[in-house]
């Protein structure tokens, strides 16, 4: 968790909403990303699809059965369901998201009756990356 946090550092630094999470396969690390959409005009470069596209380019794969991905902020809708679709074993998440959290605190689509994959998920774990988002927030204010 603490990778996943600096990564969450580097977005702050970049001006983006600090999340970061990288992504662990058979105890290494292979893919790690930071939120990145206003950075790269792209809506969908949350941490969580960065970090699961490093890990395709470094495995050359576009699944990861048995790995976990580490993230300061439980994933949204978009990220759970990638995360499902990469067969993803398990998520631990630093901070819960009451609006959009989609790993249980809005809706459970990573134990959805409906998907072909289920993900465990522990979280929250970190009281310091919700610390981090909101101290970000507020000196937006």
């Amino acid at each position: 968790m603490r990778l996943a946090m600096e990564q969450a550092h580097r977005a702050a630094d970049a001006g983006e909403v600090p999340v970061g999470a990288v992504l662990v396969l058979d105890d290494r690390l292979v893919g790690s990303g930071c939120n990145s959409p206003i950075t790269l005009s792209d809506p969908s470069a949350h941490a969580e699809i960065m970090a699961l596209r490093a890990a395709g380019e470094a495995l050359n794969n576009y699944r990861f059965p048995g790995s976990v991905l580490y993230v300061t902020l439980e994933p949204c809708p978009m990220c759970a369901s990638a995360l499902v679709h990469a067969r993803v074993q398990r998520i631990v998440y630093g901070a819960a998201d009451p609006r959009t959290g989609a790993c249980g605190s809005v809706i459970d689509l990573a134990a959805a009756d409906f998907a072909n994959h289920r993900i465990e998920v522990s979280g929250p774990v970190m009281a310091e990356s919700g610390d981090l988002l909101r101290e970000f927030f507020r000196s937006r204010r």
